[in-house]
């Protein structure tokens, strides 16, 4: 039987001694008969809220409210842009517990009737995200419950483990909750500072002078932990229309980390509800709590039937857009200094190059000057010089003309070009003249390679007489495969 309001501020007398109280009235607070709660007025003007627990069981519950209620110092309160109950007076245990705490002045709206658009749902999500952004420490301290991600994930494999036992829950529901437990990217989230099980209904707002809704207080804190941050958004299932903004809402609000699986675990957890409620049925050998698990496990199995927690069509792409969407705007950057400003310029590495691309320069200017000083006349007398004629018995018309490189004469000034060739100025290049436009009268050979420039390389016809190679010939040879090792090399530059 529930106690009456005077029963209950005739008992906090004893968790306040020394203090008056002038009338009392029955306070609702949506708390699922839980707990007697009555709003008593001191002899000093305060309001404050007395509760004692309705069961043995909801005593757990406000032990831990009152445990939560006392981690929450004056320096952490001041992290929150809204207000929490503080601790007034306590006295008992069990089932005769009463807590007293300061009554915060304002009104709540069940999940139910939550709207869409801006002014309730936004606030609501970013209150929620306000708890969520407290440091963890204020948790650990006071040695209140820490979870992991990999024991959310553990526990959730319990209480399926648990509900299957139970040979109550359909297939096709256990086979959509262990697919999404299997889901690795589902459980990649960072824990943080919960309520662990808060609703709409926790939150206490009022409005602006300009009738625009406000959160001015939190309560139900006895679920204070560090858990997941989608277990405080579950009871969006039970608030449709207004789902899209109270996300917006805490998105906007929060400075954590992008949570792009955070709706479709928050839905997992309200569905999972139905489970805990019909594994507490069994348990407690209660069959009228089974048969209303039951009952909604099977209306939910007809409502998701053929969908998926986490659709089989989410990609990296899904996920990389949601993260951006997330992110807050940058403001445009200033001016950007482009100068070179990396430890992978090395000015020795390039003067070592430059040497080198010189070194390429002088060989082609001596090669050209070879060339100039072997088949051209004298600079200064225009005389050929004598140690450069043949033998007379020895000569051979066809080693008299020009050297052919394939077919093109070698300019007596003009060495290699080593970069930038065209047509006009490339060494490798061949005019289009009236000879060179027609093919030759005898097939040219392909150039056999044989790893060493300095072998000679015969055309067809030609044979190697020892001892008598003209020196003339040899020259245009050596030069030739020179020109054509350079050629390769600036090919590939």
């Amino acid at each position: 039987m529930a106690r009456s309001p005077l029963i209950l501020a005739a008992s906090a007398t004893t968790a306040l001694p020394g203090t008056a109280f002038t009338s009392a009235r029955a306070l609702t607070e949506n708390a699922g008969g839980r707990f007697d709660a009555a709003l008593a007025r001191t002899d000093d003007g305060r309001q404050v809220v007395v509760r004692m627990p309705a069961t043995d069981d909801s005593a757990h519950d406000l032990a831990a409210e009152s445990r939560a209620l006392h981690a929450l110092t004056a320096g952490v309160r001041a992290l929150l842009p809204f207000a929490v109950p503080e601790v007034l007076g306590e006295s008992g245990s069990g089932a005769q517990r009463v807590l007293i705490t300061e009554h915060i002045h304002g009104y709540r709206i069940d999940p139910a009737h939550l709207p869409k658009g801006p002014g309730y749902a936004p606030a609501i999500g970013g209150a929620l995200a306000a708890v969520h952004a407290l440091p963890v420490s204020i948790v650990r301290t006071d040695g209140l419950p820490v979870r992991s991600p990999e024991q959310i994930r553990d526990d959730v494999k319990r209480l399926l483990d648990r509900a299957d036992a139970t040979g109550r829950v359909s297939d096709d529901l256990m086979l959509r909750w262990r697919r999404a437990l299997e889901v690795d990217d589902l459980w990649r989230f960072e824990s943080a500072v919960v309520l662990g099980g808060a609703t709409s209904a926790s939150i206490v707002l009022a409005d602006d002078d300009d009738a625009i809704p406000h959160v001015v207080g939190i309560l139900d804190w006895a679920g204070l932990s560090v858990g997941d941050p989608a277990i405080d958004l579950r009871w969006l299932a039970s608030a449709p229309l207004a789902a899209d903004d109270v996300h917006d809402g805490y998105a906007s609000a929060g400075d954590r980390s992008p949570d792009p699986l955070l709706r479709e675990r928050a839905r997992l957890y309200a569905e999972l509800e139905f489970a805990r409620w019909l594994v507490h049925g069994h348990d407690a050998g209660e069959a009228d709590v089974v048969a209303d698990a039951v009952a909604l496990l099977d209306a939910l199995a007809d409502g998701v039937r053929g969908d998926h927690i986490v659709p089989d069509t989410r990609s990296d792409i899904d996920d990389a857009m949601a993260l951006v969407e997330s992110v807050p705007p940058v403001a445009a950057p200033g001016v950007v200094d482009t100068s070179m400003q990396t430890d992978a310029y090395d000015p020795e590495a390039l003067s070592l190059y430059l040497s080198a691309e010189r070194d390429r320069a002088a060989a082609a200017e001596a090669l050209a000057d070879a060339l100039d000083e072997r088949k051209n006349p004298d600079a200064e007398t225009g005389a050929i010089h004598v140690d450069q004629l043949p033998e007379p018995d020895s000569v051979d018309p066809d080693a008299t003309a020009p050297v052919d490189l394939d077919g093109w004469t070698a300019p007596a000034t003009q060495g290699p070009a080593l970069s930038g060739d065209t047509d006009g100025t490339s060494l490798w290049a061949r005019p289009q003249t009236a000879e060179s436009s027609h093919e030759p009268s005898t097939p040219e050979p392909a150039i056999r390679d044989h790893g060493d420039a300095s072998l000679p390389i015969f055309r067809d016809g030609d044979h190697a007489r020892d001892g008598d190679v003209d020196d003339e010939e040899d020259a245009a040879r050596a030069s030739r495969a020179a020109l054509k090792r350079w050629g390769v090399s600036g090919d590939s530059a």
